[in-house]
C-alpha cells in the first residue's frame, strides 16, 4: 500500500459500544453474551439431534444441520472479539486479523444466501413434485449442493477481501463498528473510493441475485402448486412447511440488504451498527427457534432425547 509521506496502518481499533455510557455498555455486554450462550446451545441441539436421530435423515434435515453449523461459526466470528472489545486495552485488532474475520464473515454471509436458496429448492422440489422428491434431492445431491454453497462463498470472499485489502490505509485507525465489517472498513481508506464502492455494490449484488432469484422462482411455484390444491388439510401442511423458512428468509435478507446494496456509506453508523446486530447476532439465534418450534419431527426427536438420558 502507498501512502506517499504518511505510514501505512498496522491495525484498527474497534470502537464497538464504547462511546456508550456504562450502564448501556455492561447491559449490551451481558445481552450479547446471553445471546451468544443461547445461539450455541440452539444449534448444537439442532446438530446433536439431527446426526443421531435417524428418522431426521432426510435432505430437508440435512441441510438445517449444515444451516446450524453454519450459524455456529458466523456468529463466533464476531460476538467473542465484541465481548472482548468491551475493555477498552482490547479493542484493537491487527490487520491481518481484520481481514481473516471479514473473510470468515462474508464467506459464511454468502453461504447462508445459498443455503436458504438450497432450502427453498428443497422444499419446492418436495410440495411441487412429491413423487420424484427422492431421485432429485438425493443424498447425493443433497451434499454436492452443501459443498457448492460453502465454496461458493469462499470464493467471493476471498475476492471481496482481497480487493478492499489493496487499498491504502493511512489515516484514522478507528472503526465506528463492533467487527470488521466491508463498509466500515472501506470507509477508513485513504483515497477515493467510490468506484470501490460501486464495484462492491455490484458484487454483493452478483453474491445475492442468483440465490434470491432461486427462492422467489420456488415459492412462485409453491404458491401455484398449494393454490391448485383441493385440500384444505394439504394447503395447511405446505404453508406451515414453508413458513419458518420464509421468515428466516425475510428477516436475513431484509437487513443484509439495508445494509450492503447501497453506493455510499450510511450517514448514520450507530444504524448500521443496529442492522448488523440483527443479521448478525439476532438471526442465528432465532434460526434453531424458528425451525423446532414449528417442526413436530424436531420437537419429537427432543422429547426421546430427553426421555432416553432420563432427563424428565
Amino acid at each position: 500500500m502507498i501512502c506517499g509521506n504518511q505510514s501505512s496502518l498496522s491495525g484498527f481499533t474497534l470502537l464497538g459500544f464504547l462511546d456508550l455510557n456504562p450502564y448501556l455498555q455492561n447491559s449490551i455486554f451481558v445481552l450479547l453474551l446471553l445471546v451468544y450462550l443461547a445461539t450455541l446451545i440452539g444449534n448444537i441441539i439442532i446438530i446433536f439431534l439431527v446426526s443421531v436421530d435417524n428418522s431426521l435423515q432426510t435432505p430437508m434435515y440435512l441441510f438445517l444441520r449444515n444451516l446450524s453449523f453454519l450459524e455456529v461459526c458466523f456468529i463466533s466470528t464476531t460476538v467473542p472479539k465484541t465481548l472482548i472489545s468491551f475493555r477498552p486495552s482490547n479493542s484493537s485488532i491487527s490487520f491481518e486479523a481484520c481481514a481473516v474475520q471479514m473473510f470468515l464473515f462474508v464467506s459464511m454471509g454468502i453461504t447462508e444466501c445459498f443455503f436458504l436458496a438450497v432450502m427453498a429448492y428443497d422444499r419446492h422440489i418436495a410440495i411441487c413434485k412429491p413423487l420424484r422428491y427422492k431421485v432429485i434431492i438425493s443424498q447425493r445431491v443433497c451434499f454436492i449442493l452443501i459443498i457448492v454453497s460453502w465454496m461458493w462463498g469462499a470464493f467471493i470472499s476471498a475476492g471481496l477481501t482481497r480487493f478492499i485489502f489493496s487499498l491504502p490505509y493511512c489515516g484514522s485507525n478507528v472503526i465506528n463498528h463492533f467487527f470488521c465489517d466491508m463498509p466500515a472498513v472501506l470507509s477508513q481508506a485513504s483515497s477515493d473510493t467510490l468506484m470501490n464502492e460501486i464495484t462492491l455494490f455490484i458484487a454483493n449484488i452478483v453474491a445475492g441475485i442468483f440465490p434470491f432469484t432461486l427462492i422467489i422462482f420456488s415459492y412462485v411455484n409453491i404458491l401455484l402448486t398449494v393454490l391448485r390444491m383441493s385440500s384444505t388439510a394439504g394447503r395447511q401442511r405446505a404453508f406451515s412447511t414453508c413458513g419458518s423458512h420464509l421468515f428466516s428468509v425475510t428477516l436475513f435478507y431484509g437487513s443484509t440488504t439495508c445494509m450492503y446494496l447501497r453506493l455510499r456509506p450510511s450517514v448514520s453508523q450507530e444504524r448500521d451498527k443496529l442492522l448488523s446486530l440483527l443479521y448478525s447476532v439476532v438471526t442465528p439465534m432465532l434460526n434453531p427457534l424458528i425451525y423446532s418450534l414449528r417442526n413436530k419431527d424436531v420437537k419429537n426427536s427432543l422429547k426421546k432425547l430427553v426421555r432416553k438420558y432420563g432427563f424428565v
